[in-house]
């Protein structure tokens, strides 16, 4: 079995309000075509200093714990240092320190290999970028 690597951007609108946005369907969809049935590696990297990749249960509150969670760490008041745009702006820009750019999954047979309440979520805090792109790579 050869090793092929495939990728591909998405491109996610979390709006002007802090957001949790589910991708794990949209990671599903591109491992039906890139990972072929093959077991292998999915990797999620987003490109942006403000903005994280976080494994959790949705639906049931958690998106919203970790949001009024990051607040409580992070206040969106004038005590950072980074200062533009709105303010309280310079916390976003320790967000990838406690929520990483990045995450890499198991994948078998093609499917990913999440825990039963485990999904794949854009944290985003960032009220002034409102488009964020996340790229998907697939190594088999």
């Amino acid at each position: 079995m050869s090793t092929a690597f495939t990728s591909r951007t998405l491109d996610i609108t979390t709006g002007t309000t802090e957001a949790v946005a589910d991708l794990t369907a949209e990671c599903a969809t591109f491992l039906r075509d890139a990972a072929d049935g093959r077991d292998g590696l999915l990797n999620l990297f987003v490109p942006h200093a403000t903005a994280g990749i976080a494994i959790l249960e949705t639906g049931a509150g958690s998106d919203e714990d970790l949001l009024a969670a990051l607040h409580d760490l992070l206040p969106a008041d004038d005590r950072w240092r980074h200062r533009h745009g709105t303010p309280g702006h310079g916390r976003d820009h320790v967000l990838p320190a406690l929520v990483p750019p990045h995450a890499t999954l198991p994948v078998l047979g093609g499917r990913l290999s999440l825990g039963t309440w485990q999904s794949i979520c854009l944290v985003d805090t960032n009220v002034d970028n409102p488009t964020r792109q996340v790229r998907l790579s697939f190594l088999g």
